[in-house]
């Protein structure tokens, strides 16, 4: 398939440019910063807000920016500022917030770069989330007493809501509850649901970076594994699916790598940027 020089390529982080022991592997690091060298704006595009960039990214030289929550933010690192904000009303996010209290699960709230949730919830992880996930979980939520009443505080709207089900089922009616609010929920690991304006997602996040660089969306390139990677892959000139993808965003994809735990970014980055056989 022929395609622009890639000038943009978006990373999602859990299951992509990070193995399962939450790194990037050398090999993937020197593809990037080759890459980076070239002149190549390589960033996360995660639902992880910006608090919880994994380090190993941060640590690339020439990273300045990241697409996070989902689409919600896309922040200029360098300058501290957000570009982009796609924000969930506050009346909307309450209403999600009322209907999914009565379930078994942890509901938390992205605001402004950060996590916040409740004392209850930080001690539910230990039971509700993968245990490769639970340092980040921990250092990226700042335990508050009233996280309903964090959200009716927020005047412009919230970044994101994420949630952690107890009950496979319980979930699945929350999110049938969810799109009768016209909310469109997506999930990136296991048990999981997250919440975005409507209409917002990593898609609509790449492209508002694309315009304010001034880049192509035929010169964009984004990876991804999970079900909030999809729009993505979709809306980029070229998508690429890691091997343990979901079965969507495989068929979302214009390219499928090898997993997370065998360089599959690394391999991508190195055939379709760095022209590599």
């Amino acid at each position: 398939m022929e395609h622009l020089p890639i000038r943009l390529l978006a990373l999602d982080l859990d299951g992509t440019v990070l193995n399962d022991e939450k790194r990037i592997s050398p090999r993937t690091a020197a593809a990037l910063t080759e890459a980076l060298a070239r002149g190549v704006v390589v960033i996360p595009a995660t639902g992880r807000t910006v608090s919880g960039i994994a380090p190993d990214f941060l640590a690339l030289p020439g990273v300045r920016y990241a697409l996070v929550s989902n689409g919600a933010r896309v922040e200029d690192l360098a300058a501290g500022v957000s570009i982009v904000r796609q924000y969930l009303p506050t009346a909307l996010a309450l209403r999600a917030y009322d209907r999914l209290a009565c379930y078994d699960c942890t509901i938390d709230l992205f605001q402004d770069g950060k996590g916040y949730t409740t004392t209850r919830n930080l001690a539910a992880f230990d039971h509700l989330v993968p245990p490769n996930l639970l340092p980040y979980l921990r250092a990226s939520r700042t335990p508050v007493e009233d996280l309903r009443g964090l959200i009716a505080a927020q005047p412009d709207g919230v970044e994101k809501l994420t949630l952690f089900f107890r009950h496979e089922d319980e979930r699945l009616r929350a999110w049938g509850e969810m799109e009768a609010l016209g909310l469109a929920p997506v999930s990136s690991l296991p048990h999981n649901m997250e919440l975005n304006a409507p209409g917002v997602d990593k898609g609509t996040g790449l492209l508002a970076l694309a315009a304010a660089l001034g880049i192509p969306p035929e010169a964009t390139m984004a990876c991804g594994d999970g079900g909030n990677d999809t729009a993505m892959l979709r809306a980029a000139g070229v998508g690429v699916a890691m091997a343990n993808a979901f079965d969507e965003v495989k068929a979302a994809a214009d390219y499928i790598t090898a997993s997370n735990n065998e360089d599959g970014v690394a391999l991508a980055v190195e055939r379709l940027i760095l022209g590599r056989a």
